[in-house]
């Protein structure tokens, strides 16, 4: 006999009746340490506020809004051995809806409870790097895993084979996966519906976004504007915080394979010149110290700063929010309890953190274009086609530009500190994108290099926040046209004088060494010719010693070349800066009031 479910149209808990069996962890009052806690004891602090919340997710009512149930099976059969939650964009174990609610399932059936992660041994442009973070989180996740009595099970190969396979051999009842709108991520979970028994349900939640996607909206969003409203209007339901995911009570009958991370490590078939970085130590404990030092250093200034390249401002939390090693609602719970103390930098926060990272999953979600001009607005595309064939003052390899070899000293320093860092800080990550636009022969080959670029080196690249980053620097995604000008037509531009005019760019590149390159074949008069063109606010009437990029259209003449900066919003991609700080050199000029209460287009939270 089939077990019950509640249905509805868009979601289902897949659940029976209530079964006898509960876990009997008591709660602990929460502790109040405040400022003065450690590392561990913050730790500590939100593992109290979870059972403060709820004794179990069998406590605590969870929206049925977040799950929508994938396949034609909607109910747990009788005689099954086990619940699998099919880990994947969200890998940690506390503060994971997907995981909540596999668990939920499995006490409701007096089942099992497993974790399935499925490696695949090379992913679009991720290096090393990227998987050395995201394997020394999941080792995180498969101890923590053993603690609370859930097998963790490390899959290799293609998940359209081993996940239905898993479930066959060993008699699985239900599968949940978390969620990511990106076409691999999909296309892989459409494999493994397709392939698992008919009698299985598969159920997918959204555990990345606070809002899940196909609530917030069922059609693609203009803007920020246009998905502000919807987004906001849902916070009461779906900001709420988090139950515990307990020690399980029903224990499998058979163990999962042991992992040798060391092995894994170096079968993997990816590019290992790419090193990892120093500064962001991965799992849930290094995502939560991060948070707290943000909270209790940085929160402060976030507002006013995060647009200083020079500063230490920003939340640094994109690494972990990118490999789902920490959960963006927990940090805006955590940082929302300051809101009375700093309450324009919380408001920043949570307009990036919210508003801007659920507009860029939207994005990628209702666009199956999201990374190529295809997708860009129509006036985007025609705007750039138009300049399609305008000479190019400069004009850089792939190799040049990711070498840091231009003749600009700024963006070196920032193709720099992305290949040091594994991050380039937010606001010149629009400046680098569109010089790329500006030095490449085509609109199509800048948006590729950035893409491929930032993929290659930021830990927070193949993100739909990065993707969204490169196309609205580049296609003018989540924007407005501007006055036309040469190359760029009507998106928004960019120049060197404005950066000088918003913070030290000196001290910028002294910090990270970018260097003024110039070809061998340069003269001198060549040069300052580049440069009288770098520092004019205008395109009008221009020609070129260099022939590089052109394809034999006249220059444009009489563009207007006011620098759009002064109206630009503040950031765009997910940004972040190491923990140890940033030299605290002042800026030569304190942005204007105007400045300070614009926002970024599509940040991350940082």
């Amino acid at each position: 006999m089939k077990k019950s479910a509640s249905t509805s149209s868009s979601s289902s808990s897949l659940e029976p009746a209530a079964k006898k069996q509960k876990p009997n962890d008591d709660p602990p009052k929460p502790s109040d340490k405040g400022s003065a806690a450690g590392p561990e004891d913050y730790v500590a602090m939100l593992k109290a506020d979870r059972k403060a919340t709820a004794k179990s997710i069998l406590d605590f009512d969870f929206n049925k809004k977040r799950v929508r149930i994938l396949s034609d099976a909607k109910t747990i059969e009788d005689g099954k051995q086990g619940v699998l939650y099919w880990m994947s964009r969200d890998a940690r174990v506390q503060d994971n809806w997907a995981f909540l609610f596999a668990q939920k399932l499995a006490l409701k059936n007096d089942l099992p409870l497993h974790v399935c992660f499925n490696l695949v041994p090379k992913f679009l442009d991720a290096t090393i790097r990227h998987f050395k973070f995201m394997l020394k989180g999941l080792e995180e996740v498969a101890e923590e895993c053993r603690r609370l009595n859930i097998q963790f099970h490390l899959l290799r190969g293609s998940a359209g084979e081993n996940v239905p396979a898993f479930v066959k051999k060993h008699k699985i009842g239900g599968v949940v996966c978390d969620f990511s709108p990106l076409r691999v991520p999909m296309k892989w979970v459409d494999e493994v519906r397709k392939a698992l028994p008919m009698e299985i349900p598969l159920c997918q939640v959204d555990a990345h976004n606070i809002v899940p996607v196909w609530v917030t909206s069922d059609k693609l969003e203009y803007a920020a504007r246009t998905i502000r409203t919807k987004v906001n209007k849902n916070l009461p339901t779906y900001l709420t915080p988090f139950p515990p995911l307990v020690k399980h009570p029903f224990t499998a009958d058979f163990e999962a394979d042991p992992i040798n991370w060391t092995q894994v490590l170096d079968t993997l078939q990816v590019d290992r010149t790419v090193e990892a970085v120093e500064w962001a130590t991965p799992g849930y404990a290094g995502g939560v110290k991060t948070l707290q030092t943000f909270v209790e250093k940085r929160l402060g200034k976030f507002n006013d700063k995060r647009n200083d390249p020079t500063e230490n401002a920003l939340s640094n939390l994109s690494p972990w929010f990118h490999f789902g090693q920490i959960a963006v609602q927990r940090a805006v719970l955590t940082v929302k309890k300051h809101g009375k103390r700093y309450s324009e930098s919380v408001a920043s926060f949570c307009e990036e953190a919210i508003v801007r990272r659920e507009l860029s999953d939207n994005f990628c979600f209702h666009n199956k274009n999201y990374d190529n001009l295809q997708g860009a607005y129509d006036w985007a595309r025609k705007t750039l086609d138009d300049h399609r064939k305008d000479k190019r003052v400069y004009c850089y390899s792939r190799e040049e530009l990711e070498t840091a070899k231009t003749h600009d000293d700024l963006w070196n320093s920032a193709q720099l500190q992305m290949v040091k860092e594994g991050k380039m800080h937010g606001f010149l990550r629009m400046y680098w994108a569109k010089k790329i636009l500006e030095w490449t022969k085509t609109p199509e080959e800048a948006l590729e290099t950035a893409i491929y670029l930032n993929d290659r080196y930021s830990l927070d690249g193949r993100d739909p926040n990065g993707y969204v980053g490169c196309m609205w620097s580049i296609a003018g995604i989540h924007d407005q046209g501007w006055k036309e000008r040469e190359i760029f037509g009507k998106i928004r531009y960019m120049n060197y004088d404005g950066c000088k005019r918003k913070f030290n760019v000196n001290a910028f590149v002294v910090r990270y060494g970018g260097k003024v390159h110039r070809r061998k074949h340069d003269t001198l008069d060549n040069r300052e010719f580049r440069r009288d063109i770098q520092s004019s606010s205008t395109y009008g009437h221009m020609t070129t010693h260099s022939a590089n990029c052109a394809t034999g259209a006249a220059p444009l003449t009489g563009l207007v070349g006011s620098d759009e900066m002064t109206a630009l919003p503040l950031a765009t991609f997910p940004a972040l800066g190491p923990d140890s700080g940033t030299p605290g050199v002042a800026s030569t000029s304190r942005p204007s009031s105007t400045e300070l209460l614009l926002r970024r287009p599509f940040a991350s939270g940082e």
